[in-house]
């Protein structure tokens, strides 16, 4: 399926008032950031996990009472080492990835490799994760820690002990611990642009101006069958770790997607694959001698799944707002909603020439953010 401007125009026109409404939206959005002294600051917050079966899962933010988003079924016998790739590039005792389907712990980088312990609804699809070295909870793929609550990657990861009162470092924990993330505020940009195509500027959009973070070596072409996205909506995010940036573009129920990664994690044998085929971006540094892997704003820091359908925060800024949105231009018009494009289409993204991601923010723009 190959998307023709035409095609896609015809779509847009069937859609004329939602797709005004939309371009509105983010034009006043814009323009508010300008405006404004505003923030792009994530609203602190504190997840604990009682480690026993039917231990409570709650949310506290500052000065505000805590509430129950869920309960443990099972707790992990095990950590798994050696985990996945890009695992080693996090922050030990930190979140390493997070996803409408897993959260992934990095307890220690051992060998070069990361081991890690991982958080899971009670229904999903998640092979990084490994047996025995999960959380098991009953909440949804897609929701709650999984959607609304999502911890950003680099979220800092304590044990309180069973006195209640001794904390310690992260570690598979025993029953009657408590797991303890905190959502830690991160500045960053408004938006990222992305020009698909070999060369193309990946732009930072911060409140001081734009910044040139990156370069497309080589730019996105079509959508594959990536599992976690049958619990994402299209055009939004669903996974975001050290080494990739995993985008949606099915409907919920369905997979279809497509993946950002750094030249580093290209070049790891595990992603050999992603040069042959059109469902990655690869993107480099903008200046020789900087990483990209595990380093803000692309792989670590922002990009979370945000709400899932039916999900609501503290307001609707915040409902909203914590959602990362994906547009495209299509053969350089106008920005539109993501396509929605199921299972593996070679070609299907061929016809984008721009994508932008805006990042999660949970405060009204015109008041300072938070």
């Amino acid at each position: 399926m190959r998307l023709k401007n035409r095609k896609i125009q015809d779509g847009v026109s069937s859609k004329r008032v939602s797709a005004l409404i939309l371009r509105w939206i983010m034009a006043l959005f814009i323009v508010t950031l300008s405006a404004h002294s505003c923030s792009a600051l994530d609203e602190p917050f504190i997840v604990s996990i009682t480690c026993r079966p039917g231990g409570i899962i709650s949310v506290e933010r500052a000065g505000k009472p805590s509430v129950t988003i869920g309960r443990v079924l099972a707790i992990p016998d095990s950590t798994r080492w050696p985990s996945f790739t890009a695992s080693a590039w996090g922050e030990e005792g930190t979140v390493v990835a997070t996803a409408v389907n897993a959260i992934h712990i990095l307890l220690s980088v051992e060998k070069g490799r990361g081991r890690t312990m991982s958080i899971l609804p009670a229904e999903t699809v998640a092979p990084a994760a490994g047996p025995g070295a999960s959380i098991i909870t009953d909440m949804e793929a897609g929701r709650a820690l999984f959607g609304a609550w999502a911890p950003a990657v680099g979220s800092s990861v304590r044990v309180i002990l069973a006195d209640g009162v001794t904390e310690g470092e992260a570690h598979t924990p025993l029953s009657g611990e408590t797991l303890r993330i905190a959502m830690i505020p991160l500045k960053n940009p408004y938006f990222l642009e992305i020009e698909n195509r070999p060369g193309g500027r990946v732009t930072a959009w911060y409140e001081s101006g734009p910044e040139i973070i990156a370069r497309v070596i080589r730019p996105v072409g079509g959508t594959g069958r990536f599992e976690g996205t049958i619990f994402q909506e299209p055009g939004r995010v669903r996974a975001n770790h050290p080494g990739v940036i995993d985008i949606s573009t099915s409907p919920e129920g369905l997979v279809g997607g497509f993946q950002i990664m750094p030249l580093e994690h290209a070049s790891s044998s595990e992603m050999q694959g992603a040069w042959k085929m059109t469902q990655w971006m690869i993107v480099a540094p903008a200046t020789r001698n900087k990483a990209l892997k595990g380093t803000k704003p692309l792989f670590s820091g922002g990009l979370l799944p945000g709400p899932g359908k039916g999900e609501s925060l503290w307001d609707l800024w915040a409902t909203y707002g914590r959602r990362p949105l994906v547009l495209v231009r299509i053969g350089g018009g106008a920005w539109i909603r993501m396509p929605v494009i199921s299972g593996r289409q070679d070609h299907s993204l061929e016809g984008v020439t721009h994508l932008r991601i805006y990042f999660p923010f949970t405060g009204e723009p015109q008041e300072g953010g938070n």
